[in-house]
């Protein structure tokens, strides 16, 4: 049985392990949650007045939701207590809450981020976690899932050799997307991500014509309550 991940080791120094992992692409760990924040700003539908970032972690993501839906409420969630403690003193203002603590009604939201969680949920559990999205979404609300693309060799490398993938079960997409039909969600679109390093920024127009590639380095899939 693989050992569950403690997120609160990790909470000191997990940008420093991120950097070490992904500089062959992004000498900044800061690329990797501007690029997926913009990518969610572009393809939002609809007013979003409250945000939610589920399993913010340290709330690395947390700057940039701030600066893309300014108009919106942003509040963090995680089942790190550790990882809170430093989100809150990098992020003055927002509310953080844990999801161990039985954080009740936190009402509902436009917009869920959710970024690099499941392949940390054991397999038994990621529907009832897609469940307790659901049931924070808005009714004209949409969830943004991230996850590792299982087919690409380099990321496989990645999460097999960082410590605290030590437990991730990666998702291929259409696992991804049946736990969320599984969960009543209605999956509206899927792409491929990540395929260009910041350094080669004259290709970065290829991004968006690669979607249906099953060679990035990640992919999202965007769900809502549907008709």
């Amino acid at each position: 049985m693989t050992k569950r991940v403690d997120f609160d080791e990790y909470s000191g120094n997990y940008n420093e392990l991120l950097g070490e992992k992904t500089r062959f692409f992004s000498s900044s760990e800061e690329y990797f949650a501007r690029y997926k924040v913009d990518l969610v700003r572009e393809r939002s539908g609809g007013p979003v007045a409250r945000v939610l970032e589920f399993g913010c972690g340290i709330g690395r993501n947390i700057p940039f939701l701030q600066k893309a839906f300014a108009q919106a409420v942003v509040v963090g969630t995680d089942i790190s207590r550790a990882s809170l403690e430093v989100a809150k003193k990098e992020n003055p203002g927002i509310n953080f809450f844990c999801e161990e603590e039985g954080i009740g009604n936190i009402g509902l939201f436009d917009l869920i981020f959710v970024a690099g969680v499941f392949h940390h949920v054991p397999p038994d559990q990621r529907v009832l976690v897609a469940r307790t999205l659901k049931s924070r979404l808005s009714t004209s609300g949409q969830i943004f899932v991230f996850e590792h693309n299982p087919y690409n060799p380099v990321t496989r490398r990645i999460v097999d050799t960082c410590p605290y993938d030590e437990d991730a079960v990666l998702l291929k997409p259409v696992e991804m997307k049946n736990t969320l039909r599984a969960a009543g969600l209605s999956v509206e679109q899927a792409r491929y991500c990540l395929f260009v390093p910041p350094r080669f920024s004259k290709l970065s127009g290829l991004e968006s014509r690669l979607g249906w590639l099953p060679l990035g380095g990640q992919y999202w899939v965007k769900a809502g309550h549907g008709s």
